[in-house]
């Protein structure tokens, strides 16, 4: 990833927090986060070192919103990687879900996916250079009782990332998908309980894999979908 300019949405996360500084050691030249909470921004700069924070510029933009996508994108010299960590976990039984709560889950598992690959794939198109690589769940192919929304939304965006990957086949742009099973995060620590914690994902862990993935070297990888399930 040398000297490559590199967008990552999520990147102030709980899973960014484990990604951001993993990317930034690969050499690129510099990283785009978008970001809504100041205070999350704030935590990742705290602990980025001085030379990675002059690398690093954060937009807050909303992710739904077309027009901010596409400036956020817009606002990058190129676009050669695009790492898409945002998304989110709700749980409820199908028949009491609301219509409502099923539209935000769509919303921030794959609306916002949809607007971010379209707009940096139409830059990658440009230079003919480029890396998606998309965060789906294992939920997406192991769907379960009281996750309808979450796996539908999730698998829909394995989907799109496949077919995005087949639309750019002969070209220097990949997009692949990597799917975690429950992630060591505080959030989820405090959700879930610590019993088997040492059992789940390592964000440090899955984000080798998601800068393999967005590297040259992961040239022939092309619409894979990548488990990474820890010891669960």
């Amino acid at each position: 990833m040398q000297n490559r300019h590199v967008l990552i949405t999520g990147g102030t996360g709980g899973l960014g927090m484990g990604v951001t500084p993993t990317v930034l050691a690969q050499g690129v030249a510099a990283v785009t986060i978008p970001f809504r909470q100041p205070k999350e921004m704030e935590r990742l700069q705290s602990i980025l070192p001085a030379g990675d924070l002059a690398k690093t510029r954060f937009v807050e933009t909303d992710l739904l919103d077309e027009s901010a996508v596409e400036q956020l994108v817009n606002g990058m010299e190129r676009v050669d990687v695009l790492i898409h960590l945002v998304g989110g976990f709700s749980m409820g039984a199908t028949h009491e879900y609301s219509f409502e709560q099923w539209q935000r889950d769509i919303d921030l598992n794959l609306n916002a996916a949809f607007l971010v690959c379209k707009y940096s794939l139409r830059r990658m198109l440009k230079t003919g250079y480029g890396r998606i690589v998309t965060l789906g769940s294992r939920a997406a192919v192991q769907p379960g009782g009281q996750l309808a929304a979450y796996s539908a939304s999730k698998a829909g965006l394995v989907a799109l990332t496949q077919a995005i990957a087949d639309e750019t086949k002969g070209t220097q742009i990949t997009a692949n998908v990597v799917l975690p099973s429950v992630i060591d995060t505080p959030s989820n620590r405090t959700s879930m309980g610590e019993a088997e914690a040492d059992k789940w994902v390592k964000p440090e862990s899955l984000a080798q894999v998601i800068c393999f993935l967005a590297s040259k070297a992961a040239q022939d990888l092309r619409g894979a979908v990548v488990p990474v399930y820890g010891s669960i």
